[in-house]
Parts: C-alpha cells; structure tokens; sequence
C-alpha cells in the first residue's frame, strides 16, 4: 500500500505533535482519577458497602431530592430558556448571567446565599415560616432548593441552545394556522427540541444527584432528613475509606452512563431525522394515480370546508418599510414579485402580523383583524419550504389547523384526510415530512394551509426549492385548486412562469413601493420596472428622452421609433431575440449599432443566450440558434457586432 510521509493515503494530514502531546496528557489528567478509584475499590466487599443501611437510606434520599430538583427546574427553567431564546428584553445579558452564575460560585458559597435568603434570618425565610409554616434549612425541602439552585442551570442552558436553533418559521406557520402561543409551545416547539430537553434534563438529574457543597452548608447533614449519597461518602472517608471508594464507584457509574447516553449532545440541538427524499423524485407516487385520473375526489374548493362558506374580499393599508394599499376581490390571485430587499416577505409577515418592520390594517370581508394576533386572523400562510412539523404524519400536519380551532379529532382527520385526497397525496397520510419528496411535501403544506380554513393565504416562493419537473407537477395543481379559492391569495416569486400562469394580477415592488399594480398580461408587454423585465427575460435600459433618442444611464444613446416627450424617465425594453450578432459591423436598417465582446453563451430551450459587453451601451442579451452561433464562432471573448432596429424597442414611461 502506497503510504504518504509515514501516513496512509486518504487518511487526511498528520497531528502536529505539539498539539498531540498536550492532548494525550490532558486525557491522562483526566483519566487518573477514574483509574485510581477502579483500582482502589475493594470488589469483594462493594456489595456489602452498597446495601448497608446508611447507604441505603442515603441513596433514597438522593433519588427524592435529584427527582424534587428536576421536577422545579422543569417546572421554571422551562419557561425561562423559553423567554431567554424567543423574547427580546433590556437586561437579558445580566439574567443571562445569573443563570450560569451557579455553575461558577463555589457550592459552598451558594449554600451561604441560599441561608441568607432562605433562612429563618434570611430575606424571604421568616416570611415563610410565618404565611406557610415552611423551614427550609435542615430539612428535606431545603436540599432539594440546593440540589434546584446548582443543578437547574444545566437544563435552562441546554434548552435555550436548542430553542435558539429551532428557526422560528415553525412556530409562526403554527399560529397562522390558529394555533395560540401556549398551544404552539406544547405542540410544536417542545416537541421538536425534545433532545435538547432530554439532554437538559438528564444533566441536570445527575448534577442535583451529586450535589454537596450547598447542601451541606444550607440543609445541614442529617441523616434521613439531608444527609444525601454524596454527603454520606463524605462521611464514610473519614471512618470507612473502603466504603467510601465504593459508594464513590457508584455515583461515578451513574454520571457516566448519563453522558454516554447523552453521546455528547450537550446543545440538545434539534435532531435532524432521516433525510428528506430528493427534491427532483416527482410530485407523485407513479404507482398511485394522479389527481387527474381520479376526477371524482377533486372538488370545488370553494365549498363550506375552505372558507367556511364565505367570500373573502382584501384591504390592506401597510405601512413602515413596506408601503402600500392593496385592495382585491374574493378569489383573485396575486403573484408578488421584485428583487431582493424590495419588501415582498416583509408584506407577507405584516399580513400575518409577524414583523415590527412594518403594520398592515387589515380587513378580510367585513371583518377587520387588524388588532387581532396571528392565530385569531384565518391568514394561513405556507413558508417556501412549507415548514411541515418533523414529528407530525402528513395527516396530522393537515389536520393542526382545524384541531387549533376546536374541531373534534375525528372530524379534523376525516376533513384533512378530504383535503389530502384532493391535493392526490391522501395515500401519504401516514408518512412524515421526511419520508415525502419536494413535491409532496408542498402539496402536504397546502393541503393543511387550506384546511384550516383560511380568509387570505400566503405562499412565500412555494415552488423554489423544486426541479423543473417537479414544480410543472405543483403548478398545475395550485392553478387547479386556487381557481375555486374563496379568499385571495398573494405568491411570492420569482418566477415569471409562475407569475402568468397561477396569477390573475402581478404586484411589482421596489423599495417597498408599488411599482406596478396590472394583469400578467400587461406587466409582460410593458413591465415599469428593469427588475421585472430582466426576470422575463427582457433587456431592460433605464434613461431619459432626449430629442435624439433615449439618453441611456448607462451611457450611449437609443435611437426607438416611438418615445415620449423630452425629459421623460423611461425604460426601454428590448426582447433578446429582436439583437441581431454580426462579426463585422452591419450595414442596413438597423439605427442601434454597437461594438462588444461576448462574455458568456449559455442554452435556453433550443436556443442560446449570448451575453455581450460594450463600452458603447449597456450589456444585453442576445438569443440565436445553434447553428447561427456555430456559423460565426461565437466564444467566450471573441469581439462582436449588435444591432437593434428602432421598431424593436418598445418605450414605456415611468
């Protein structure tokens, strides 16, 4: 076998010894410790250390104390890594602080305080003592307030970590569907970090397990009252040393079998479960037929399970970074579109009253929701990645939304099974997000946005993530289905394909302005914005009218058949395959002329795109045919010719 500087090929570079060797003496540190009580243990007599009657009742007491410890930390770390990861405030630095503060005190040091504060002298103790009659300092009570006050930290830090890595768009696309803050936290949130509250917990137990300095100093060392395992080693090693290694052994034994169980997941950090199935494996099973073989399950979705009977007209005055008044009637769709930073999300989020950036009066019907919180406005909205629930079947996540209004189980399932059935994914009920492909996975989170019972939807880029194959499938299954919708629904894209052919009107923002407000029709004849053009595939050149033409910004002027008055700002648009591409300068009709430089080719259809840069004029596109670019040699760098004629660029006004 060929070997590398010592090494075997494919093994990766060799440990610097500087850092090998420190390494290697670390683990020995460590190590030693654990060795030496291995050794020192007396195996013939661990039995019988272990079942002698003081261990015995030190061992039970411990396992009531840690069990009391981790129910309070439960009870309030819970909340508290809640509002620590979710809620913003003044000062969170300093409780931050205060939370880990007891892993860095000196036990000893906080049994002090917890005398000062909870002791028959101490700031809150002679209060208990008289409203409730409670003592906690040499009781049992009191080694459990210890055993809470170390040991909590441990869950509160754990928890937050795997709160601040679940991203939020869960728990907004919960309440969207009705869900209330409190049901979305036991339903959603606790459930997807789960492993960071095991791994919290589990900590926790076995720190309040081991627990010594504050107890002894605030409960005292009573046997039967507080004299737990740790103190009762304590005591032993001083008359029975054999004992205490035991006992040692013990409690050694338990920590580690924590922290193998936990495998390092300190963070608790959501786990990820099995891999999602590829975004380009098509929308359906081909085994199960498709919503267009089996007509007699797709129905009218404008029945009493999607509105509620009713018709949804919009009005919404945003206001803030995104500014608009935006009016439609009951089943339009809109398709939303601009670039990036232009306020599409943002208006979104303002709908559903989710962002501080910006603040939507809004009315639905005759009803206004304005002041209404998230889960009380029937605004569904469905995330690009549709943000189905990890832990919940494709049937459960469909049925969320009506189980959040109040709807009997079995009648959540048999309607959500309805809306499954109608999407054609009914027969993947019982799968999780996981076990579903792209396409899927989108008609699963339209499925359950639309049993929920909606007055408007949102559908932020539903179909970005998915193949060109698979997203022909969605397509066409959202036109079908929205057609019979009998709110209004906006989709944010960036897809002019998707813009034509789902939406009855195209929003252009920018700015968080209102661009352009027309039918995809008339934004593809006369798009006001060079964003918009651009995404249909367009040359799209801003300037101003001039006597001569239109005066580019980006320099050079264009000479058109038709333009508007002098002083005009205009955007002159240019369709890729009116710009003729010579080798040497053309003669003839064509008025716009330029030298360039082809600077990238690349295949649309049967077509090719070829993109040139002059100093002459702005860069544009080019679209030719194969052959017409083999016949001139068309290569990267290789200098060109552009013509336009005037009767090709249409002018529109801004």
């Amino acid at each position: 076998m060929k070997r590398l500087h010592g090494r075997t090929a494919g093994r990766g570079p060799r440990t610097p010894l500087v850092l090998a060797v420190p390494a290697l003496l670390a683990v020995a540190f460590l190590l030693l410790p654990l060795v030496g009580v291995l050794v020192r243990t007396e195996w013939g007599s661990f039995g019988a250390h272990l079942t002698s009657p003081g261990t015995v009742e030190a061992l039970r007491l411990s396992l009531l104390v840690s069990f009391w410890a981790l129910g309070l930390s439960l009870l309030l770390g819970v909340p508290l890594a809640w509002l620590l990861a979710r809620v913003p405030f003044r000062g969170k630095a300093i409780v931050r602080s205060l939370v880990l503060l007891p892993m860095v005190l000196p036990p000893t040091v906080g049994g002090v305080a917890l005398l000062l504060a909870f002791g028959r002298r101490g700031v809150v103790g002679p209060w208990l003592e008289s409203a409730f009659g409670l003592t906690l300092p040499f009781h049992t009570s009191g080694a459990v307030v210890a055993a809470t006050f170390v040991a909590m930290p441990f869950l509160v830090i754990s928890l937050e970590g795997a709160l601040a890595g679940l991203r939020p768009r869960y728990e907004e696309t919960a309440a969207s569907l009705g869900a209330s803050p409190v049901r979305v936290f036991f339903t959603v949130t606790l459930p997807m970090v789960a492993p960071g509250l095991l791994a919290g917990a589990a900590l926790t137990w076995a720190r309040a397990l081991g627990e010594f300095g504050a107890t002894i100093t605030f409960a005292g060392n009573l046997p039967g009252t507080t004299q737990t395992l740790p103190l009762q080693v304590y005591l032993l090693l001083q008359e029975q040393p054999e004992a205490a290694t035991s006992v040692s052994l013990l409690l050694l034994a338990i920590a580690m079998a924590v922290l193998v169980a936990l495998r390092g997941r300190w963070t608790g950090t959501p786990s990820p479960g099995r891999p999602r199935a590829a975004s380009g494996a098509p929308a359906d099973d081909p085994a199960v037929p498709t919503a267009e073989a089996r007509p007699a399950t797709v129905t009218d979705l404008s029945g009493t399970e999607g509105t509620e009977g009713g018709k949804w007209a919009l009005h919404a005055e945003v206001t803030g970074f995104t500014r608009l008044v935006l009016d439609a009637e009951p089943g339009t769709t809109i398709a939303v579109v601009g670039p990036n930073g232009a306020g599409k999300t943002t208006l979104l989020r303002a709908l559903l009253g989710l962002t501080p950036r910006a603040h939507a009066s809004l009315r639905l019907g005759d009803t206004e929701v304005t002041d209404l919180p998230p889960h009380r406005r029937q605004v569904a909205w469905v995330p690009q990645d549709g943000a189905l629930f990890p832990h919940l079947s494709a049937l459960a996540n469909t049925a969320y939304g009506l189980r959040a209004r109040g709807v009997p189980r079995a009648e959540a399932r048999r309607e959500a099974r309805s809306w499954l059935d109608r999407l054609a994914v009914g027969h993947l009920a019982h799968r999780r997000p996981a076990e579903l492909s792209g396409g899927q996975a989108q008609r699963v989170a339209l499925a359950r946005a639309l049993a929920a019972r909606p007055r408007l939807l949102l559908l932020d880029e539903p179909l970005a993530a998915l193949d060109q194959t698979t997203r022909a499938h969605v397509r066409h299954t959202l036109r079908r289905h929205l057609a019979g919708f009998g709110g209004v629904c906006l989709i944010v894209t960036h897809d002019p394909v998707e813009a034509v052919s789902l939406a009855d009107r195209v929003l252009v923002l920018e700015d968080g302005r209102t661009l352009q407000d027309a039918s995809p029709a008339e934004v593809s004849r006369h798009p006001r914005s060079p964003w918009v053009a651009r995404m249909l595939g367009r040359n799209a050149w801003p300037g101003t009218a001039s006597a001569e033409g239109l005066a580019l910004d980006g320099g050079g002027t264009l000479i058109t058949a038709e333009q508007p008055p002098a002083g005009t700002p205009a955007l002159a648009i240019i369709a890729p395959e009116a710009v003729a591409v010579h080798r040497e300068r053309p003669g003839g009709s064509p008025r716009n002329v330029w030298p360039g430089t082809v600077r990238e080719i690349t295949a649309s259809g049967s077509r090719l795109r070829v993109l040139v840069t002059s100093d002459s004029a702005p860069s544009l596109v080019a679209e030719i045919t194969p052959q017409a670019a083999a016949e001139l040699g068309l290569a990267d760098g290789v200098p060109v010719w552009t013509g336009v004629k005037a009767t090709e660029v249409t002018v529109v006004p801004l």
